[in-house]
């Protein structure tokens, strides 16, 4: 019986090294991921002061637009459809430019 013990205490002390093969896994993240991007909600982007000036570069007067407080939770890409055209693909990719920039 102590053999039988032994042998599967010894067997289950080698799973934790096998368990811990980190070799399959994929890259880490770049670390010059866009800090925001056309996804991230507008509020988040004007409380950073780099974000909001970034912003109101490409898309002037978005933050002190009347109707900021109904849109402020949605991203630029989710504002776009009901812009009536003030958000252009030209727009968004100066914005996405700008933004890219902000680190």
């Amino acid at each position: 019986m102590n053999k039988l013990f032994a042998a599967a205490l010894i067997g289950f002390a080698a799973v934790p090294a096998v368990a811990q093969n980190h070799a399959g896994h994929g890259a880490a993240a770049p670390a010059t991921a866009a800090r925001f991007t056309l996804d991230t909600p507008i509020e988040q982007i004007v409380a950073d002061p780099a974000g909001k000036a970034a912003l109101d570069t490409a898309v002037p007067g978005i933050s002190t637009h009347p109707a900021f407080d109904q849109f402020k939770s949605m991203s630029l890409r989710q504002v776009q459809p009901f812009s009536n055209g003030a958000l252009t693909d030209e727009t968004m990719a100066k914005a996405e430019a700008a933004l890219a920039a902000v680190k």
